[in-house]
């Protein structure tokens, strides 16, 4: 078996509302703006569902399927694969599955190759290659890292998208209705802002647990103001409380919190990772599997796995195919206590595959066909890819 042909289809679906919702001032933005900050966020974001996926074939007709997270710039993606990564692939060996990761790696070693879109875009055609090994097999991707430990993946729900606290509320009393456990509140709006939307939601919903995303805004001091009112409401995790590119920050705030802290979707390496594991700067380890890959989450999650901190994979608007990687690395991994669910983006998930995942605000089915279990749309697919 060959690869003869590595294809990529960017696609940018349009919405009614875009990922995390309205702004603060209860505005939506307009398409053609393209991207847009959500302030005090700092990171761009899209009005569209954007993402890149990949699909890597054979020379007997086998083929599996990749994406990666790029929710902004999907086309720098894939360029990134059409002209390096998928030409060097082309004639190899595709059941090779890490000795190729280390190859494309290598191809770009001086030149940026474990970060940015050159990571993500290598992250797409390992998931594709795993995805092509297990329908060569016959086995699903979990098995094939090992075996499962859970075929039910246990969920939190991501963001409340609401402009206000009254609002934020009402939905998380909704989900805690149809089942939902644990919701994590999408903040970082100021220390007072953030504990009123914390409060309210508890007192709307009494049951669930709650963790925090401060989205990288604070201070050391202000994160550990935040953070000791989080200790005194026994929050499940605070997330990205500081600049993620400050390992000494977040070591100190990690050491003077019961909450633990979490971070990972900015991380693609496991070099990165190792850093954060060995300076004790988190506690919990949230790689995206659509930025790092399957080879290079699992390793990370062997390197957590030493230190005793488990993994949560974090999500939030790929779509079925990076969601089911990351079911079958969650499902993979020892201690692994939940996945992200995105009430935003499922729907477009689930849109490209012809059988969807079964999931819902309490947790996920892991797909138990070959490779990623996964009956991909590839006539949608070409449309959506033509702007349909």
């Amino acid at each position: 078996m060959r690869v003869t042909q590595v294809t990529t289809y960017v696609l940018k679906q349009p919405t009614e509302s875009p990922y995390l919702g309205k702004q603060d001032d209860g505005s939506l933005p307009r398409a053609e703006q393209g991207y847009f900050v959500r302030a005090p966020w700092r990171s761009l974001y899209s009005a569209h569902m954007e993402t890149v996926l990949v699909r890597v074939s054979t020379d007997d007709g086998a083929e599996g399927w990749g994406e990666a997270l790029a929710p902004v710039g999907p086309e720098v993606v894939a360029a990134i694969i059409d002209r390096m990564l998928g030409p060097w692939l082309v004639g190899r060996d595709p059941l090779a599955v890490r000795p190729l990761w280390d190859g494309m790696r290598d191809l770009m070693r001086e030149r940026g190759h474990l970060v940015g879109h050159q990571a993500d875009a290598l992250a797409a055609l390992d998931i594709a290659l795993w995805d092509l090994a297990g329908k060569a097999s016959g086995l699903p991707v979990a098995r094939l890292l090992g075996g499962t430990y859970r075929t039910e993946i246990p969920a939190y729900v991501s963001g409340l998208p609401e402009p206000t606290d009254e609002g934020r509320a009402r939905l998380a009393a909704d989900w805690a209705a149809r089942g939902a456990t644990t919701v994590k509140l999408a903040l970082g709006k100021g220390i007072d802002a953030d504990l009123a939307t914390y409060d309210a939601v508890a007192a709307a919903a009494p049951g669930l647990r709650i963790a925090v995303d401060a989205h990288w805004v604070y201070s050391l001091p202000e994160a550990l103001e935040l953070g000791r009112e989080l200790d005194r409401r026994r929050a499940l995790f605070f997330e990205a409380p500081m600049a993620p590119e400050d390992v000494a920050g977040h070591r100190e705030l990690a050491s003077r919190l019961i909450t633990p802290v979490a971070a990972g979707e900015a991380m693609r390496s496991r070099y990165e990772f190792r850093d954060w594991l060995d300076h004790r700067a988190i506690g919990l380890a949230q790689p995206d599997v659509a930025r790092t890959g399957i080879t290079e989450a699992m390793t990370i999650a062997t390197l957590a796995d030493a230190r005793h901190v488990p993994v949560a994979c974090h999500h939030s608007v790929g779509l079925g195919i990076a969601l089911a990687a990351g079911l079958h690395v969650s499902a993979a991994v020892a201690d692994c206590p939940f996945f992200e669910f995105q009430p935003t983006t499922l729907p477009f998930a689930q849109r490209i595959l012809r059988t969807p995942i079964t999931a819902g605000p309490a947790g996920f089915t892991l797909p138990q066909g070959p490779g990623l279990g996964l009956d991909i749309d590839q006539d949608l697919i070409d449309d959506l890819t033509q702007g349909g």
